[in-house]
């Protein structure tokens, strides 16, 4: 009934288009970023595994992603709700991977020079549980549309920081490359909120919760990094590798050569 009621007003039917063309553009940013990686000699095939199974797992989400707003905008629901409960599981192998990969590059000490290592270690996994809390709540309320499409919006967009960290020129924006990506991806939920409001007068209630919780992630990374507990993460997680020997608070010399992703250690 809820799904009803909120698809029987008006302004409802246009947010297809929306989210659709929102779900093209959070793509292209995507890919624009890694091909650019890859254009430059910054990214390589000869990166270790897990990294091409994050690789491929986080861009299996974006496509899903993409096909769900096609498949809503074409009217092919049934197809949409099948593949909504792939993607929920999918969400388990992103989580997973995320954090192996994020711990790798601080054990090895390869994290960016432009990032802080014990904060790319709390706001990689951070982003990954925002994005994961989003994405629940928007499966948790599928039968209420404006909400469901708007809390899966945000948390895509909570995923956006590393298309945008290889599209900004962020060695410039130190001390603050993260927080640039951040501000950066904080631009699609309130666009979103600024589409309904000039739409239906005032914006859905789903943009502050989501936009809220995107912020709270911000403010709960930042606390971690500079506090004894993100020191005390720091240590458990680099304990007998390379990254032990990296202060966890200092930025790292820019490295002689191209920053490649993924490389293996003494290369």
């Amino acid at each position: 009934m809820a799904t009803l009621a909120e698809t029987s007003r008006p302004h409802v039917a246009g947010d297809e288009r929306f989210f659709l063309n929102g779900a093209i553009a959070m793509a292209v940013v995507i890919a624009a970023g890694f091909s650019l990686q890859l254009a430059m000699g910054r990214s390589t095939f000869a990166a270790p595994p897990l990294v091409h199974a994050h690789a491929i797992v986080f861009m299996g989400w974006v496509t899903l992603y993409l096909l769900q707003n096609v498949f809503v905008t074409t009217g092919r629901m049934e197809l949409h709700r099948r593949l909504g409960w792939i993607a929920t599981g999918w969400m388990v192998a992103m989580l997973v991977l995320g954090c192996m990969v994020t711990a790798a590059m601080v054990r090895r000490g390869h994290v960016p020079f432009f990032f802080r290592p014990a904060q790319f270690l709390v706001f990689d996994p951070m982003s990954l549980f925002t994005f994961a809390g989003l994405t629940s709540a928007a499966i948790v309320l599928r039968r209420r549309t404006e909400w469901h499409r708007r809390l899966h919006f945000c948390g895509m967009s909570m995923l956006l920081g590393p298309g945008f960290g290889r599209l900004l020129p962020l060695p410039l924006l130190q001390p603050w490359a993260w927080e640039a990506t951040f501000v950066a991806s904080m631009a699609f939920p309130l666009v979103g909120a600024l589409v309904d409001r000039r739409r239906s007068g005032r914006a859905h209630p789903a943009w502050r919760w989501g936009i809220a919780a995107m912020i709270g992630c911000l403010l709960v990374t930042e606390a971690i990094t500079y506090s004894p507990l993100g020191t005390a993460i720091y240590r458990a997680v680099t304990a007998g590798s390379p990254g032990a020997a990296v202060p966890p608070l200092n930025f790292a010399a820019p490295l002689a050569g191209p920053l490649v992703t993924g490389r293996t250690a003494g290369r």
